[in-house]
């Protein structure tokens, strides 16, 4: 029996070396995916470690700072994600991610020479804008590349540029600042004498060259999972159509995207927060809280994802089929705890020993989220679906992340040295609320994942097919 996209993936139980030769390429492809999602997040970060020379020198207020960090890029990253995404289901994916890798690295080069603040809000539009292609096409290409058993692994190893990026950012961040601010002004052929600082985007811009044509290099996958036409062509979904395969698994699109979204609140408000809890509570110095807090995330964090990964798809393998949601509801309930735990700890010392289990939880629910969507649609909509899953995750974990724990600093506590329990309150708020959604849609995923699976196995059709094209694609 065929699958409706003409292919079927390697299954879990038995592989050929052909099969095992091909998995070995499709975690290649994983990893370089990886590096571009690490990439982007070093250039999306670097503006924030450069704030104290940017204002000196382009004479520009906090306000407008904010703006480049976060509107600036936040807003053309989350609107065109969806174009973008319906782009990736119709073209080369591949392609498009070279071309986003290029723009992004190109304009953060731009941000080096931008002398006002008009054309460094332009670049960084641009950065945003190259960015925005990457998550909806890589998922889908991961999709295609992995069977089912296997997808919560490899997601989850592709989103550890998440922690990656972070993590080298905040290692490197004190350093940077320290150096930047004592040397003296550069001179470059044809650019001519620039301040020290703006030195940091290009070199932070220079990899994207190699990062761009190692994207290029990798193969674009066969579709698998496809929608057919009632003459057993591959149908091409309109908008339209598009929105009816949403409709149809409404309930699970939006606790997968609300659960993801919470949960990336908290992710969002520790990365913006913790440092200045390590600075007020305990006296830290930058450098120090850069190192601790970057290797705890670049060593816990991606180790908390790719466990969670293998534990979505080994309950995968035993027929658990909500596994990517109990992963979530489990794993997002552990990290409120211990996060709370480990702010109310009488000693610095038990602080980071709880800190860290908390950290592994925290990021388990990841990879597994982007794979419980990809999982329970057809091939036509993944990077929608995908571009979709970004654009709540920034609506709401970036919105609400940083700003809740400045609230309940300034309007609940009243004092900016409860930082700790004003974070400790905003991720026990937003690790429950995960739970809730992840858990509220057991039942009806149990029904999209079946409802898919069947599709794969051409079991049923859409409903327009007609009989005697059913038994030619099964024959």
């Amino acid at each position: 029996m065929k699958s409706s996209a003409g292919t079927a993936g390697p299954t879990a139980t038995a592989m050929d070396g052909s099969d095992r030769k091909s998995l070995g390429y499709a975690w290649y492809v994983v990893i370089v995916l990886m590096i571009c999602y690490t990439l982007s997040f070093i250039d999306r970060q670097i503006l924030s470690l450069l704030v104290g020379p940017i204002r000196r020198d382009l004479g520009i207020s906090d306000t407008r700072i904010g703006l480049l960090q976060g509107t600036a890029f936040a807003l053309f990253y989350t609107l065109l994600g969806l174009p973008l995404g319906r782009l990736a289901d119709r073209g080369s994916r591949r392609n498009l991610i070279a071309a986003g890798v290029f723009l992004w690295s190109l304009m953060t080069a731009v941000c080096s020479v931008a002398g006002s603040f008009g054309s460094l809000f332009l670049a960084r539009m641009g950065v945003g804008v190259g960015e925005a292609s990457l998550a909806p096409a890589a998922h889908s290409i991961i999709a295609d590349y992995f069977p089912r058993e296997r997808l919560g692994t490899a997601l989850s190893v592709y989103a550890m540029g998440i922690f990656i990026g972070s993590g080298i950012a905040l290692i490197v961040g004190g350093t940077v600042v320290g150096a930047v601010a004592e040397l003296p002004a550069a001179h470059l052929p044809l650019i001519g004498t620039i301040a020290s600082w703006r030195l940091t985007f290009l070199i932070v811009s220079l990899p994207g060259i190699p990062v761009g044509f190692l994207a290029y290099s990798a193969r674009e996958p066969l579709r698998r999972s496809l929608l057919m036409t009632s003459d057993g062509r591959i149908s091409r979904l309109t908008s339209s159509q598009v929105l009816k395969q949403v409709a149809l698994r409404w309930e699970s699109v939006v606790g997968v995207s609300l659960g993801l979204s919470f949960q990336a609140m908290c992710n969002y408000a520790l990365l913006a927060w913790a440092p200045t809890y390590f600075l007020r509570a305990h006296g830290w110095g930058t450098a120090r809280t850069g190192l601790v807090l970057g290797v705890l995330i670049l060593t816990i964090g991606c180790l908390g994802m790719y466990a969670g990964g293998r534990l979505c798809d080994r309950w995968q393998r035993q027929g658990l089929l909500e596994a990517p949601l109990k992963v979530g509801v489990i794993s997002t309930l552990w990290a409120g705890l211990l996060f709370g735990l480990s702010i109310c700890a009488p000693a610095i010392g038990w602080t980071l020993v709880l800190l860290a289990p908390a950290l592994f939880f925290l990021a388990m629910p990841v990879g597994s989220s982007y794979a419980a969507l990809q999982l329970i649609f057809p091939n036509q909509t993944r990077s929608q679906i995908a571009a979709l899953l970004v654009l709540a995750i920034s609506l709401g974990g970036l919105m609400l992340g940083p700003l809740l724990p400045g609230v309940f600093n300034d309007y609940l506590f009243k004092s900016g040295n409860m930082v700790g329990y004003s974070l400790a309150l905003t991720i026990g708020l937003g690790s429950v609320l995960a739970a809730v959604s992840f858990r509220a849609i057991y039942v009806p995923y149990r029904l999209h994942y079946v409802m898919m699976r069947n599709l794969e196995l051409n079991e049923i059709r859409e409903p327009e097919v007609k009989s005697k094209a059913r038994n030619r694609a099964i024959q």
